[in-house]
C-alpha cells in the first residue's frame, strides 16, 4: 500500500476540527471542570502529534512546512508518556491560541496537494 502525505494531513485536520468542536462555547473554567472534554482534547492532540511525526518520516519536505512541528510532536510525547505533567491550562491555551494556525497551515497543504 502506497502511503500518501494527505492521509496524515487529513488526520491532523480532522483532529483539530474535533478539538474546536469539543471546546466550542467553553471558557477556561468550563474546560477545567469537564474531565470528558479534557480527555477528548488530549486524545486528539495525541492524534495530531502522531500524524505529524509519521509525516516527518514519510515526507520531510512537506512536514518542514508545518510551523512548530517538533514542538507539536514533543507536546504529544508529554501527553502520552508523562515526561512532564501537562497542566489543564496549558492544553486549553494551546487549543485556543496555536491550534487555529496549525489548522490553517494543514488546510493550505491539503488544498495544494489536491
Amino acid at each position: 500500500m502506497q502511503l500518501d502525505p494527505r492521509a496524515f494531513l487529513w488526520d491532523v485536520r480532522e483532529a483539530a476540527l474535533a478539538i474546536q468542536s469539543f471546546t466550542s462555547g467553553m471558557d477556561t473554567a468550563a474546560y477545567a471542570g469537564n474531565a470528558m472534554a479534557q480527555a477528548a482534547v488530549e486524545r486528539k492532540f495525541e492524534v495530531i502529534g502522531e500524524a505529524l511525526n509519521q509525516l516527518s518520516k514519510f515526507d520531510a519536505a512537506i512536514a518542514a512546512r508545518i510551523p512548530d512541528l517538533p514542538q507539536i510532536v514533543a507536546f504529544r510525547n508529554q501527553l502520552i508518556h508523562g515526561y512532564a505533567t501537562v497542566k489543564v491550562g496549558t492544553v486549553w491555551n494551546i487549543a485556543q491560541s496555536a491550534l487555529p494556525a496549525l489548522l490553517k497551515s494543514v488546510q493550505v497543504l491539503l488544498d495544494e496537494l489536491g
